[in-house]
């Protein structure tokens, strides 16, 4: 059975986002990279959720470090 991205827990995503995203200072190409703004829209979505503004770094940043 397939599993989409929204079956995988919370806490692996938080963790894969972070460490793609740190990794765009010596990957640049991530930049353009489908998963991750797939990733990031759907983390977005859950924070938002959870009363997240996401346009806020400190709260999006804090949420995502849990």
């Amino acid at each position: 059975m397939k599993k989409m991205m929204e079956d995988y827990p919370l806490d692996d995503l938080k963790g894969i986002y972070r460490v793609l995203h740190g990794q765009l200072p010596q990957h640049p190409e991530l930049m353009d990279s489908d998963l991750l703004h797939d990733l990031q829209r759907l983390l977005q979505k859950k924070a938002g959720a959870a009363g997240v503004d996401v346009s806020l770094h400190a709260q999006w940043n804090a949420w995502l470090q849990g």
